[in-house]
């Protein structure tokens, strides 16, 4: 669904109540989990170290709560501050090329280790792309806390599929920004 005005709370909430129910719109749920390359999509993993100890943990966590990795200036979440548990569906809201499009994602599975902490979520049939999206936090043997995004994906929608390079374009500059978001938002908090 796309908009050309910056999705409203009803926008995105109707959007919400459509693909509720729905299936995946990919049939390899829950393949972030595995070491190894999805085949047929396009396999990213980035990651940004955010600092170290006890203090930046907690407040990288607390990030990842609050959906801080959504570069605000021109992607974002509904329902705001969306809990962080499996089957909570989710519109991911992003302004590509002046047109605002509304994708709908639902929590796979989330996990809450001592030194991991976040989620994936999986495209429903109302989004652009169709994979799956891992967004968490992980602090190393040193102390060091780093931000990791891993995810498998390609076109659904067949303007995606026609404008495959601006698509993966737009795919890096969220990464970048995302990246750029959580780093902002831990040193914010530590000043």
């Amino acid at each position: 669904m796309f908009s050309f005005t910056r999705p409203s709370a009803a926008q995105t909430q109707a959007h919400i109540f459509r693909q509720q129910h729905l299936p995946y719109s990919y049939t390899e749920t829950g393949f972030t989990q595995r070491d190894e390359k999805v085949k047929g999509y396009d396999n990213d993993l980035n990651f940004i170290e955010l600092g170290k100890g006890e203090a930046t943990w907690q407040t990288a966590k607390n990030a990842i709560r609050q959906w801080i990795m959504f570069p605000a200036s021109w992607a974002f979440i509904r329902p705001q501050q969306a809990p962080i548990h499996p089957g909570t569906v989710v519109a991911m809201s992003a302004r590509v090329c002046g047109v605002w499009w509304i994708n709908a994602c639902r929590i796979v599975y989330t996990f809450d280790e001592p030194d991991r902490f976040g989620f994936a979520y999986g495209t429903l049939p109302g989004h652009v792309e169709m994979g799956e999206e891992i967004f968490m936090v992980e602090r190393l043997p040193d102390g060091m806390v780093r931000y990791v995004i891993k995810a498998f994906s390609r076109p659904r929608f067949w303007m995606a599929r026609m404008a495959y390079p601006l698509a993966r374009w737009y795919q890096r500059r969220f990464v970048r920004d995302s990246k750029a978001a959580m780093l902002q938002y831990i040193q914010q908090q530590q000043v």
